[in-house]
């Protein structure tokens, strides 16, 4: 979450919502006809896309996005952190600012959420209650508050109309990026753009949010390294989440911290991930780095944000077992019989497009084979397989649709390379995967 975000008041109806997507559209079409004027201008003939990436237009879309806030933002910051290599670069680039940039509710519009779910009178129940969010995101921001017996409380409020608007931005957004040419026409999005939806819908449902909470904290026990806000269920709603208040610091900010905290943070973040997939079958694929703080008094991780939490079959769980194993035994065939297990594969793509496939998984997996601490800090791997995704999607007949279950899980091992890189932490992955790839088939650890 941006603890630096401007306050503008959400537009809450679905009228003012979808006239703000209708201005935007208007907005990025005279853009476009300003554009060719100036090339033509200049003696170019320029293309549609030549003419829709343009700077300007990437202000506009990123801009009216993040003021919309809920689904119209989060669907952009899906695609760019979940196809960001099958998109054009430009547009990559416009979604990725999404990522940043969160826009606060102003206090007249925080009074009345609070008033709309807790009541009149509600502050009577505080000693002290900030109208200053310490952080935004795409579907609520957080306030943080004392009750009157001293419980130090981190408040997290929904904007106004998010949920009743899900289904109707995610197609809006869709439809303004597809009628745009901001999108290729070959990109089937109908599965993508359900399961945004339906990850949405329950990312805005703070009650759920508040038991996947208790259900990471009874999985992880007494687990010393990790802590979790514990939620308070007296003042949870559907649209407000109340939890006590952990200390931490940005776990980004420690990129200048000892060699052994960087190499223990990353450590133990990867090595929890494969605990999610191989042991707990339930995995939070939300890999912003605001999601993960750090208490250095203590030395533990803390934990944020399980609104994204996902559960994988014990069939999705073995095929990437063997997925894994086969890569770090140099197997492409046990590799894409396991992709094809997981439902990666659809039937027109060509046998030399299935091999790039299992190439960039086994690029992916280079940290699995190393032998020893993989440096991240002074690895080129995000980029080769940025790179590589990048000459894949060229190939005109190549554009597909991976399974939900992939890009979720892809999207949070992306995310934490590039936290490591961050961080240029040393980690032993293999030694941290190894446990879980020798387990036998349809096994979990008790």
């Amino acid at each position: 979450m941006n603890t630096m975000a401007r306050a503008t008041a959400v537009p809450g109806g679905r009228l003012a919502r979808l006239a703000r997507l209708g201005s935007l559209a208007t907005g990025v079409a005279g853009g476009m006809i300003a554009e060719g004027a100036r090339q033509l201008a200049a003696g170019k003939r320029p293309t549609v896309g030549d003419l829709v990436l343009t700077p300007a237009n990437a202000r506009r879309v990123a801009d009216q996005l993040a003021q919309l806030r809920g689904a119209a933002m989060k669907v952009g910051q899906l695609m760019s952190m979940d196809a960001g290599n099958l998109l054009p670069p430009e547009l990559a680039a416009i979604l990725a600012r999404l990522r940043e940039d969160a826009r606060t509710m102003p206090m007249s519009q925080v009074v009345q959420v609070l008033e709309t779910h807790w009541g009149q009178g509600w502050e009577q129940g505080f000693e002290r209650f900030s109208f200053t969010p310490c952080a935004a995101a795409s579907i609520g921001q957080v306030h943080r508050a004392r009750t009157h017996d001293g419980q130090e409380l981190a408040i997290k409020l929904q904007y106004p109309g998010v949920r009743r608007s899900i289904d109707s931005d995610v197609d809006n957004v869709a439809t303004l990026l597809r009628v745009s040419g901001l999108l290729p026409r070959a990109l089937e999005l109908a599965p993508l753009l359900e399961e945004a939806k339906r990850q949405l819908h329950e990312e805005a449902d703070y009650l759920r949010e508040a038991g996947n909470l208790q259900r990471f904290a009874g999985l992880l026990g007494a687990e010393a390294d990790f802590v979790l806000p514990a939620p308070v269920h007296a003042l949870t709603r559907s649209d407000i989440l109340a939890m006590h208040w952990v200390e931490g610091v940005a776990v980004e900010s420690l990129d200048s911290a000892a060699q052994p905290v960087r190499d223990r943070i990353a450590g133990l973040l990867i090595g929890l991930l494969f605990r999610e997939l191989f042991e707990f079958g339930l995995v939070q694929t939300d890999p912003n780095f605001a999601n993960y703080r750090y208490d250095a008094a203590s030395g533990r991780i803390v934990l944020l944000d399980f609104g994204a939490t996902r559960a994988y079959s014990m069939t999705v769980v073995d095929a990437y077992r063997r997925l894994m194993s086969g890569a770090i035994r140099n197997d492409p065939a046990a590799m894409s019989a396991a992709a094809q297990e997981i439902g990666y594969f659809q039937e027109h793509l060509h046998a030399s497009q299935r091999d790039a496939v299992i190439a960039l998984f086994a690029e992916a997996c280079e940290p699995l084979r190393h032998d020893g601490a993989y440096d991240f800090g002074a690895s080129d791997l995000a980029r080769r397989i940025r790179d590589a995704g990048l000459r894949l999607s060229m190939e005109r007949d190549f554009w597909h649709t991976p399974p939900a279950d992939a890009l979720f899980l892809h999207r949070k091992l992306g995310g934490l390379y590039l936290l490591a890189a961050r961080l240029g932490a040393r980690v032993p992955v293999g030694r941290l995967a190894a446990p879980y790839l020798e387990r036998p088939a349809g096994t979990r650890p008790a």
